[in-house]
């Protein structure tokens, strides 16, 4: 067969299908990183293959390989401006894997694009580690797998489903070795994930706030983090207020955080009893800015408190970070700096005349609880809109949001409400982060998503402190207490937003759907937390279970050489006894025969077959010799008749038995 393939032009049928299917589930990661065009070729030039290879179509031209191949360069330097990166690579062994197979002819290419798959299955996890993305992954190692099954098992095989039981049992075997080195392979810093530069998001929001920042999030379905409260100490929806950056810094709708903010010491105003612990899985965004609860009381490790009561990273978060924080309901007294005072009075410039003369108007109120009760009326009782897409605000954007258009999102109300505050004379800030998250009840977890990024305000109120005012409660109440989803159905519903799916909606709202997805979400957040964030701590933490604690990681890499090895001599010690032939009960009757007949002065010699020892033992045992004719002639039929009497073994066993005893 092997020579017959030297000389095939055509790739085996079979095999080619059993290498598409795996290709075709390289592809998820591959069109959600990379350039549309990439994968979009590789799946072009899969079907053409199977219309090309059975007419013995295929690339010949020398000129055009080298061609296509420059036209595939420029197309990626069109794409990502540069060849250098992890997404330019690996769109050039994508390329690459596209023009082979339109090029290849042998089954020694096919075997190479084989190797290629198994390359490409790797760049996949190098862009995405997620659960699909490593079942898809997955999936298509295995069916690489029953591709070289089915190849050197030769393309006549006509059932799929033996190379599949192979490649199957193949990875069943390897799986405790996987286990194993999982657990105990040494790790220096990071997890099982596969972090590359530029890898890391850098979707949410940033340190500027502006008109247009948060609303191009609305609609994202990325997920910014998860929460758990260990302590099973659940806050109502309208008080998940994820606090994230605070912006002292205004110019009327446009506003900005400290670039370097100071550090702030522990908390010592924590009312006993009012406090909630979280645990908090974030995922990269490129900032330094973390998410609690109003209000944390300390940051956790590698963090700061900085002025304002937000969380602040040493380092840039370019990977997923699981932290603890506990955060205060209810704060003790607190006092107001000169400083803090003056920051948080310091008017922009550009102001127009007519919005200081609605915020003097305020201003007459008072005592500032009635100023906020003003500006909140105002916002309340003059026809304010909250939408998606209020449109682009251009110059004098703060009198044209308050008197013409007043229609915005929660940075148009937050911004301009904290603007008018401080025109009236009380100290105001913005506060960026996160609104609500869908509870998973099947995991008990929060999921907060870019779509329930938010901004709201805080007035300082002596006597109160730091008080939270969020205006945009007052003009879409729905928003804060059932969440952007439902206020967008219900805006759907009044013809107020575009409508969408309702079918779609209503299928996903079945309960037993509701419970796959919950499950589903359960299952990514356990992968991402256990087996994805598996890192040096948690391997140190691992060990301290089995009363192993302190292990460096050059004991756990001599562990693991030392576990490898005799796990690879287990396996080879069984595959040798698996190896061994065992003689069946029919063979063991027979040599048991020929040892009695041995201790009788009759010795079978190794080269002797069963007749003529027979007649030799028959002379050399005359009164066993009838015994001996029906203990061969039992032992010749159930030995070579192609269908023997089934009671002929208890015969045999029964005259092997009785010779020799009398």
């Amino acid at each position: 067969m092997n020579a017959l393939r030297q000389h095939d032009t055509r790739i085996p049928r079979r095999p080619l299908l059993w290498l598409a299917a795996a290709l075709v589930f390289t592809l998820p990661p591959l069109f959600a990183t990379l350039a549309p065009w990439v994968p979009g070729l590789l799946l072009v030039t899969i079907a053409a293959k199977f219309w090309m290879e059975p007419r013995g179509y295929r690339l010949r031209s020398v000129v055009w390989k080298l061609v296509l191949a420059a036209l595939a360069l420029g197309a990626i330097v069109l794409s990502y401006g540069a060849l250098r990166g992890i997404e330019p690579g690996i769109s050039l062994v994508v390329v690459l894997m596209a023009l082979k197979i339109v090029e290849a002819h042998t089954a020694r290419e096919f075997l190479f694009m084989v190797m290629l798959s198994w390359i490409i299955c790797l760049c996949g996890l190098f862009l995405a580690q997620s659960l699909t993305i490593s079942v898809c992954l997955l999936l298509a190692f295995v069916l690489l797998l029953a591709a070289l099954v089915q190849f050197h098992r030769g393309s006549a095989v006509g059932d799929l489903r033996p190379p599949l039981r192979l490649a199957c049992s193949l990875i069943l075997q390897a799986l405790p070795l996987i286990v194993l080195l999982f657990f105990v392979f040494p790790r220096i810093t990071t997890g099982f994930r596969l972090l590359t530069p530029g890898s890391a998001s850098t979707a949410g929001f940033s340190d500027e706030l502006e008109p247009g920042s948060v609303e191009k999030l609305a609609l994202s379905p990325a997920i910014a983090f998860r929460a758990e409260f260990p302590d099973g100490k659940i806050p109502r929806p309208a008080e998940l207020y994820w606090r994230g950056l605070v912006m002292w810094n205004g110019n009327g709708m446009r506003w900005r955080a400290p670039s370097a903010p100071a550090i702030l010491p522990h908390r010592q105003d924590a009312v006993p009893g009012q406090t909630l612990r979280q645990l908090i899985t974030l995922e990269p965004h490129g900032g330094r800015w973390m998410f609690a609860l109003d209000w944390p009381v300390a940051a956790p490790s590698g963090a700061a408190r900085a002025p304002g009561d937000y969380l602040w990273s040493w380092q840039p978060i370019t990977k997923p970070r699981r932290y603890e924080v506990t955060s205060v309901i209810k704060r003790g007294s607190q006092e107001l700096s000169a400083r803090e005072r003056a920051l948080t009075l310091e008017v922009p410039r550009g102001i127009t005349p007519k919005v200081r003369e609605l915020a003097e108007e305020w201003s007459n109120a008072g005592k500032p609880e009635a100023v906020v009760q003003r500006g909140l009326a105002f916002f309340r009782d003059q026809h304010f809109r909250y939408s998606l897409s209020p449109g682009t605000y251009q110059k004098n954007d703060l009198e044209d949001f308050l008197f013409h258009r007043r229609l915005g999102f929660c940075e148009h109300y937050a911004s301009s409400f904290a603007t008018l505050m401080r025109l009236a004379g009380v100290p105001s800030r913005v506060i960026v982060g996160y609104m609500g998250g869908e509870f998973n009840s099947v995991g008990h977890f929060f999921l907060v998503r870019q779509s329930d990024t938010h901004a709201w305000c805080e007035v300082w109120l002596a006597g109160s402190g730091w008080t939270r005012v969020d205006p945009t409660a007052i003009v879409a109440p729905e928003r804060i207490s059932q969440g952007l989803d439902s206020y967008l159905e219900s805006s759907a519903a009044s013809g107020e937003t575009v409508r969408q799916n309702g079918f779609g909606r209503a299928l996903s709202r079945q309960p037993a759907l509701t419970r796959l997805r919950l499950a589903w979400q359960t299952l990514n957040y356990e992968w991402d937390t256990s087996v994805l964030s598996f890192d040096a701590d948690a391997q140190q933490a691992f060990a301290s279970e089995f009363g192993v604690s302190g292990v460096t990681p050059f004991v756990l890499a001599l562990l693991s050489a030392i576990l490898l090895v005799l796990l690879v001599m287990a396996v080879a010690l069984g595959l040798h006894l698996r190896g061994r032939s065992r003689p069946d009960e029919v063979t063991l009757i027979y040599r048991r025969f020929c040892l009695r007949a041995a201790r009788l002065g009759a010795a079978r010699e190794e080269c002797e077959g069963p007749s003529r020892f027979a007649r030799r033992a028959a002379l050399a045992l005359p009164k066993e010799s009838a015994r001996i004719a029906r203990i061969v002639e039992h032992y010749i039929q159930l030995r070579y008749a192609p269908s023997p009497d089934p009671s002929l073994r208890q015969a045999l066993r029964a005259e092997v038995k009785a010779f020799g005893a009398g």
